[in-house]
């Protein structure tokens, strides 16, 4: 029997890199630990209508780095910086709630800029859940994004899956609807993956976005 595995962590060593990476951090493995999933939670849910493509971060034993990639990178950063800078109070704020030592560490947060919103996954499955949330039909949604994302040149496929009370009914189901390839056996095949929630007042509704943008070559990596 097949198992089925995350397209993300199934190509990690190959075309994908760590979305955490530490320096120099064995002997405070538990709490880096602890500290990395308390900021992306949090991240996830503050941030959540900026349409946030992911939370990269990296630590060294002087300085711990936080880097939000986002379609709207002013909207965050706000007026002189001062929408940057009250983040980073909060986060620090979280952290000490949540007795996370920083100890030496300087943390730093950067805002990065998602160039092409309709190739990022993450973004696409946010768009479905704002539609969804404002009671729009499913099916059209569903369409209209697939119809939207295939017209961007760099992807090749897009698979999108809804599950869970789908236009209110009693019973949960399983809709998908898919365009393009997605060769999710290839290893070097450039895949993004993600899983959303829409929040109905009759429940949740699982999103899943898989998007396809071709395959990534030892001579196309970036060292």
């Amino acid at each position: 029997m097949s198992h089925t595995v995350h397209p993300y962590s199934h190509r990690l060593g190959i075309i994908r890199d760590w979305k955490s990476r530490w320096f120099g951090m064995d002997k405070v493995y538990r709490d880096a630990l602890r500290g990395d999933i308390v900021i992306r939670e949090y991240l996830q849910k503050e941030l959540r209508s900026f349409y946030v493509g992911g939370v990269d971060i990296e630590r060294t034993q002087k300085a711990w780095r936080v880097i939000v990639k986002t379609s709207r990178p002013g909207m965050i950063i706000g007026k002189s910086g001062d929408g940057i800078v009250k983040l980073r109070a909060k986060i620090l704020a979280l952290l000490h709630k949540h007795k996370v030592n920083l100890g030496e560490q300087e943390l730093k947060l950067d805002i990065e800029e998602v160039r092409n919103p309709e190739a990022n996954a993450a973004i696409t499955a946010m768009m479905i859940a704002e539609s969804l949330e404002k009671r729009l039909p499913f099916r059209r949604v569903m369409k209209q994004t697939i119809e939207k994302v295939m017209a961007h040149k760099e992807v090749l496929g897009i698979r999108i899956r809804l599950g869970g009370r789908l236009g209110g009914a009693e019973i949960a189901r399983t809709e998908e609807l898919k365009k393009g390839r997605i060769p999710l056996q290839t290893l070097r095949a450039d895949i993004d993956f993600i899983r959303e929630k829409a929040h109905m007042t009759y429940g949740d509704i699982g999103i899943k976005v898989w998007i396809y943008k071709g395959d990534i070559f030892k001579k196309d990596q970036v060292k």
